[in-house]
């Protein structure tokens, strides 16, 4: 069982009650985005990634409170809030949400980049890894489970 698996048993019973009170959402017409809208946008890149990584070299607890006290928390911490962030975008694809999804994947890469940072791993040790899956597969999927023996 690794550190994750050990997470703060408040944490399942939080994340359920959340999603029972989510569920009493509903939602709105403006919550679903047109397809058109979606590729008439400019393509993002890595840079707003790799800005998150070096501004978080720049965390104080007056500046950003929130983003401190995460750093603070440790890997358990991050770990946690991956989990918990991981969870909700889940929710929102499941409600067909769009913009639920958008709102909470910009989440979920906040906190990845946290983790990475913490860990030592740069982003582009992530995409050189997604770029050797995707020579491997034609995408860049997970890789298949080696069998063992």
């Amino acid at each position: 069982m690794n550190a994750l698996e050990e997470s703060d048993t408040k944490l399942s019973p939080r994340l359920m009650r959340r999603a029972e009170l989510r569920r009493l959402k509903l939602a709105s017409a403006n919550d679903a985005e047109p397809k058109a809208a979606c590729v008439a946008r400019p393509r993002a890149d890595s840079a707003e990634i790799e800005e998150l990584y070096r501004a978080l070299d720049r965390v104080r607890p007056d500046t950003h409170p929130r983003t401190a006290q995460l750093l603070e928390g440790g890997k358990r911490r991050m770990g946690q809030k991956l989990i918990e962030e991981a969870s909700e975008v889940a929710f929102e694809g499941l409600r067909h949400r769009a913009r639920g999804v958008v709102r909470e994947s910009a989440d979920l890469i906040y906190h990845l980049v946290v983790l990475w940072r913490e860990c030592g791993v740069a982003s582009d040790e992530v995409f050189e890894e997604m770029r050797e899956r995707a020579k491997l597969l034609g995408i860049a999927e997970k890789l298949p489970k080696q069998p063992k023996g």
